[in-house]
């Protein structure tokens, strides 16, 4: 479990550190994603060497973050053609380019953040340092870093460097801060829903005494922006185990994250509910769509959860889907094939499909009558919208025989009008789809 194959790009960037006389290490989700057989989303390195020593090792590097310590070094993204001169930068052997390496710049480049070992001064904002003191320590890094799983190094001289445990917390599939939970949810509050988030990806429990503070410091996530906590929260609900949010209600993080989150945890608001298990509010099996999980989550609220997503910052496209989609949870199936017609004219074939594979999914939590006649509904209003989709219908405006020009050429004056007429015409194509016809519907538009 111990082993890890690091890939060529950060043995050669270790290895060129070690050369000019530095210590130089992979560190944090890298080597944890690693020893979890998980591949890494990214590789980062932490090194004795300070930044501008780091840039006089390597010739490409960019200054993404010096300020902390940062220097991102750039490495070709593939080897170069056989035959060809290997000669590239820092006089590199061929074996220095890895074509598997998930960090990504562009420009035939991938980038790879080397970050001076630090030690992190007072926090007076709940966020961030006031300022980033160097330190020739590695074990004085790892001290300042969230969770155990996360505060392990390795090179291929060394192997893991686990001061904290976090190789014994991995096997207990535990989530444990480093050092005092306190102190580290103090220092930046947003590890608090970090612990949730890295909780519900790893399927890990969350150790007694981190969680007790968490609940603690929960008010702190007040000095968070939105957009910091939109971005966990999405991760959690986009993992393999979304049903971990309800951690969020639990441990009181909710109550600050925005208006009426809280009430997005009242199950009772749905018909059937409560369910036995919180945690069967959202389970997995979800379709993994963004505006999918947002909306089933946000189903007891549907009427709040626009004011909810934008408070987080969200994307409009989002909003406006999950939106649609919790209002969807609570509506009646529809029972006439005119009815899906109108459903998708709104929403398109996709978003049914996912919104149906959703219902049919939280409708297995259920037992009983009103169970098996939701999941009937749901697989008749399946065949409906396969149905409509073999045969071509028109659901949209950009799919009828007639544009706003037609209805100007008949007469019918130009301005709000004309949207008037080209929607009453959409809907007697969704009630008729053989009604699609332009000489039928200039006629229709007429009358």
């Amino acid at each position: 479990m111990n082993k890890i194959a690091l890939p060529e790009n950060v043995r050669y960037i270790i290895g060129r550190l070690e050369e000019a006389g530095y210590e130089a290490y992979a560190v944090g989700g890298c080597v944890r994603d690693s020893l979890l057989g998980r591949l890494p989303e990214d590789w980062d390195i932490t090194t004795s060497a300070k930044p501008e020593e780091v840039k006089k090792v390597f010739r490409r590097t960019i200054d993404t973050g010096i300020q902390h310590g940062t220097v991102t070094v750039l490495m070709p993204a593939h080897k170069p053609s056989e035959g060809k001169e290997t000669a590239s930068l820092d006089k590199a052997s061929s074996g220095a380019w890895d074509n598997q390496s998930t960090n990504k710049t562009g420009g035939g480049f991938v980038g790879y953040e080397v970050t001076t070992y630090r030690i992190d001064g007072e926090y007076l904002d709940g966020r961030h340092p006031s300022e980033v003191i160097f330190t020739p320590s590695l074990h004085e890094d790892l001290a300042r870093r969230d969770f155990t799983i996360n505060a392990m190094a390795v090179n291929d001289k060394t192997g893991v460097v686990d001061d904290f445990d976090g190789l014994p917390d991995m096997d207990a599939r535990v989530i444990r801060a480093v050092g005092d939970p306190i102190q580290r949810f103090t220092e930046d509050a947003l590890r608090m829903l970090r612990a949730l988030r890295f909780s519900a990806q790893l399927d890990f429990d969350i150790d007694p005494h981190t969680y007790e503070a968490i609940k603690e410091l929960a008010p702190n996530l007040m000095h968070v922006s939105k957009e910091r906590i939109n971005v966990e929260l999405t991760k959690l609900l986009m993992s393999d185990h979304p049903e971990y949010i309800a951690l969020v209600s639990d441990s009181g993080l909710s109550s600050y994250i925005s208006t009426h989150f809280d009430d997005a945890f009242d199950v009772s608001n749905e018909q059937g509910a409560p369910y036995p298990d919180i945690r069967q509010w959202i389970p997995d099996g979800i379709p993994k769509e963004r505006y999918i999980r947002w909306g089933t989550f946000l189903r007891a609220v549907p009427e709040e959860a626009k004011i909810i997503l934008k408070e987080l910052k969200m994307d409009n496209d989002t909003i406006n889907k999950a939106r649609i989609i919790a209002g969807l949870f609570n509506e009646e199936l529809p029972e006439s094939i005119y009815e899906v017609r109108k459903t998708l004219s709104v929403i398109g074939y996709d978003t049914y499909y996912d919104f149906l594979a959703a219902d049919e999914c939280l409708s297995l939590q259920y037992s009983g009558e009103e169970s098996a006649r939701r999941l009937e509904r749901i697989r008749a209003t399946r065949k409906h919208v396969d149905a409509i989709r073999d045969a071509g219908d028109c659901i949209s405006l950009s799919e009828l025989q007639v544009t706003g020009k037609d209805l100007m050429d008949i007469g019918i004056p130009k301005g709000p009008e004309i949207g008037m007429v080209l929607h009453r015409l959409l809907d007697e194509v969704l009630k008729v789809p053989s009604r699609n016809k332009k000489e039928v519907l200039l006629s229709l538009a007429k009358s």
